[in-house]
């Protein structure tokens, strides 16, 4: 039986987050925990997260007592690190002089008159930049951070996981700067889809290895990242790449990541004096994403909307829609929604896109989902395919296949619309990376 970092049977989805130590269960041992609702009260009443690292009912630690002194250690270093004047200097200039920021919040000016609006007219439509940012996506902010905190540490063993290969490229590229060693966990198919990434990892001095249990995806070498990290806790820090896994992994990197929106928010204001009316970006396991939201979240008048994979249709067996579709329970050391079935098995994600084909999702969008802050939506492979191509033939930027999720979503959304609504979407990877993936669909 394949196997996942997963829980043993949990009495009550309110579990303390330590109270649970979880084991590697097979897919016929996995229990699934049932939802509790989300109570009905302002996004401002809640701590996110709570001093458990709880978002509602969602995020805790559910992993292995061995990793829980690890995870303790890591929340104390980074608190002081956060309220360290000197980190944060040396992350600020890196960020400027080493990764490019800030980014621009472009204004896509014959995107926007593509469409029409309800009353004929049409929205406006900014693009934030992160797909210019060194090494061409917006993970370099969360690599950054992390091993920043990992001279802290004192630790000179880095593993990460990849999908796309993105996380994978900018984390090799951080250790290559910090002169830390540094292994990527990376699924076979996406190896193969991603060749490219594979090569520039390697060419920053990573060591890049192959997994080929499960689908040989994302979610694979996810677990493989874990169980190296749980075996070599004392040694090794493990630089996640997603808004999911224990706390304080959703909680940091959405604070490295929150540059995005924070930028955001100040050139919203120097461009038109106000705020955005809708944030947008395409939801994998949540980083970019919720790096933008996180600036917006307390502005109830501006939507968030996230776009997740559909895959094949989310009517198959072929999406990853994972907030769409799924169902809460606990998958690699994080209760948040996941793909699965009847009986709590995983049910295999599916995307063209490399970085979305993941079955869980950040625990604060699922929190974000059940108090309805945000809204999330689907957009099959064929959709983000002409979102590729839109973007590319209208203003000359190739997006990356995650962030072709977004554009495409605009086709539903934007007659929905007023003339003059804003939208920013976070355009978190340039398509480098997936053009010859495309062309096996592609004749331009």
């Amino acid at each position: 039986a394949r196997a996942r970092l997963d829980s043993r049977p949990v009495a009550s989805a309110r579990s303390s987050a330590r109270s649970v130590a979880p084991r590697v269960a097979s897919r016929k041992s996995t229990v699934r925990i049932a939802a509790v609702a989300a109570p009905e009260r302002p996004i401002t009443d809640y701590q996110r997260p709570d001093a458990n690292g709880r978002y509602g009912q969602f995020g805790g630690k559910y992993v292995p007592e061995t990793l829980i002194p690890a995870l303790e250690q890591l929340e104390k270093d980074y608190n002081e690190a956060i309220a360290d004047p000197a980190f944060k200097a040396e992350m600020e200039a890196i960020l400027k002089d080493y990764v490019g920021r800030e980014t621009p919040l472009y204004h896509a000016e014959r995107l926007s008159a593509h469409y029409k609006t309800a009353d004929g007219g049409h929205a406006e439509i900014y693009l934030k930049r992160e797909d210019l940012n060194h090494t061409g996506a917006h993970k370099i902010n969360n690599s950054l951070g992390q091993a920043l905190l990992c001279k802290r540490l004192n630790k000179q063993r880095i593993i990460a996981e990849t999908g796309a290969g993105q996380h994978g490229v900018a984390t090799a590229t951080i250790c290559a700067r910090l002169g830390l060693k540094c292994i990527v966990y990376m699924g076979a198919k996406d190896m193969e889809r991603q060749a490219l990434n594979v090569f520039r990892m390697r060419l920053c001095g990573a060591e890049v290895r192959p997994v080929n249990s499960g689908t040989a995806t994302l979610k694979d070498a996810t677990s493989e990242a874990i169980r190296d990290w749980v075996t070599n806790v004392e040694t090794t820090h493990y630089i996640l790449g997603s808004a999911a896994g224990p706390h304080p992994y959703p909680m940091m990197v959405r604070e490295f990541q929150s540059v995005i929106g924070r930028e955001t928010k100040v050139q919203a204001q120097e461009k038109w004096g106000g705020l955005p009316d809708i944030v947008m970006a395409c939801v994998g396991g949540g980083s970019n994403a919720i790096g933008i939201f996180n600036e917006f979240i307390n502005d109830t008048s501006v939507r968030l909307i996230g776009v997740e994979a559909g895959g094949e249709g989310v009517n198959t067996t072929k999406h990853a829609a994972t907030l769409t579709m799924g169902t809460p329970g606990v998958l690699h050391g994080s209760y948040s929604y996941l793909l699965q079935d009847d009986d709590g098995q995983i049910i295999d994600p599916h995307s063209i896109s490399a970085g979305l084909d993941y079955p869980g999702i950040g625990p604060e969008h699922s929190f974000l989902k059940d108090v309805k802050r945000a809204e999330y939506y689907a957009v099959t492979d064929a959709e983000a395919l002409e979102g590729f191509q839109l973007l590319s033939k209208l203003e000359g930027i190739i997006p990356a296949l995650e962030t072709s999720h977004a554009i495409a979503y605009l086709e539903k959304l934007i007659p929905t619309l007023k003339s003059g609504t804003r939208v920013v979407i976070n355009c978190s990877g340039r398509g480098d990376k997936d053009v010859n993936n495309a062309m096996k669909y592609i004749n331009p």
